[in-house]
């Protein structure tokens, strides 16, 4: 493999690379305030960051799955018209909720607002995955690689992460994942499209799945980018949720809405369950602002849907594109690609800085880059035009 090794590149590279890193441990002092143990067995959580300036070039950010579009003209005006910040907000997001099931058609009883879909996900774990009063752990069992935040929000619960490898083409082992259910399960996590690397689960083998587990299980569907999805085999988590008592919906406006500014999604489960997250769910967590912005996208949905669609080109122009250049990826039904670029990871990353844009490295797997602006888009196959090392996937 061809090294790009240069004093630049090197200097991007620090900057924009970023990977799965191992727990940051601090000594401990005696006679000092000290952490839960916990915290040293835990991943870093490492957020996209923008690209280094590099001269003559636009900058783009392709790291963290964003919206590159804004949001649409009547939330940013419901966004311009709010004043009331000086009070808290409604603590169960009652009007967001009436749109949401008028929009969804689901109770807004069954409905329960979050700090986006990881917090309606971190408030599930908080109520059914934890450390028993006997000390044994509860288990979470969840595809990987997936969602970074997954084993720090399942470890910071108390419960234990199991991690079940995705296959080669980046999907979801459900038949595996149904083998490591045993009787310290309380919640699987499945996660479609799957981030970062890109496939759907399909109806047919989520409710095999469902069937295959036990009912007091609690199955999660995260959809945090249901909207960009355009196979009509894809699992709806909503019509699971109808028909499985121990379904549980994640959803977000992070993402499709262009809202991940104002941190604002939801879980929908049955009134059973629904009851218990009610307990442990964070007061506040969904300011005024974020509601009425939400509100007012949920209301111009078309003209959210639009603007999705357009996202939706950008992607298959990029597919397209990596299969005439021979790059071989999983299916793509986010708004991103996944490389899987095993040792080369961290070396494409830092190439594609010193080209002013940022992708996501995870170290010795793979490289996610988000669909951004068309500009960002044709630099980015550029780059892959340019690089020696062509992801496969074992046939």
């Amino acid at each position: 493999m061809t090294q790009y090794s240069s004093a630049a590149r090197d200097e991007a590279g620090a900057q924009n690379l970023e990977t799965a890193t191992e727990p940051q441990t601090t000594p401990l002092q005696a006679n000092a305030v000290q952490p839960r143990p916990v915290l040293d067995r835990l991943p870093k959580y490492a957020a996209g960051k923008p690209p280094a300036p590099i001269e003559g070039l636009t900058s783009y950010k392709l790291s963290s799955n964003e919206n590159p579009l804004p949001p649409i003209p009547a939330v940013l005006d419901a966004i311009r018209e709010h004043v009331g910040t000086f009070r808290y907000p409604d603590p169960l997001s009652t009007a967001l909720r009436g749109a949401l099931s008028e929009y969804l058609d689901v109770p807004a009883e069954d409905i329960v607002t979050g700090a986006g879909s990881l917090g309606a996900l971190t408030q599930i774990l908080n109520t059914f995955a934890g450390q028993n009063e006997d000390g044994v752990q509860d288990e979470v069992v969840y595809a990987w690689r997936s969602f970074e935040a997954y084993p720090i929000v399942v470890g910071t619960a108390g419960a234990r992460a199991v991690e079940v490898p995705v296959l080669d083409d980046g999907r979801h082992d459900l038949e595996a994942m149904a083998a490591a259910v045993n009787e310290r399960t309380t919640v699987v996590v499945l996660c479609t499209p799957n981030n970062p690397t890109g496939p759907i689960l399909r109806t047919d083998e989520v409710e095999r799945f469902i069937a295959a587990v036990p009912r007091n299980v609690l199955v999660v569907i995260d959809e945090a980018y249901t909207e960009f999805v355009r196979d009509d085999d894809a699992v709806n988590g909503i019509e699971m949720y109808r028909k499985y008592p121990n379904v549980a919906v994640l959803r977000t406006f992070s993402k499709a809405h262009g809202l991940a500014n104002l941190r604002v999604g939801y879980s929908i489960t049955r009134p059973e369950i629904t009851a218990h997250l009610r307990v442990i769910a964070t007061p506040f967590a969904v300011s005024t602002l974020a509601e009425r912005a939400a509100i007012a996208s949920l209301e111009n949905a078309d003209a959210v849907a639009e603007r999705v669609e357009s996202l939706v080109q950008e992607r298959r122009r990029v597919v397209a594109g990596l299969a005439e250049l021979g790059w071989e990826i999983p299916e793509a039904q986010g708004n991103f690609v996944w490389l899987k670029l095993g040792e080369a990871a961290a070396d494409f990353a830092a190439y594609a800085a010193t080209h002013a844009l940022s992708v996501r490295a995870f170290a010795g797997e793979g490289v996610r880059v988000s669909i951004g602006e068309p500009e960002a888009n044709s630099r980015f196959l550029e780059i892959c035009r340019n690089y020696p090392t062509k992801p496969r996937l074992s046939k």
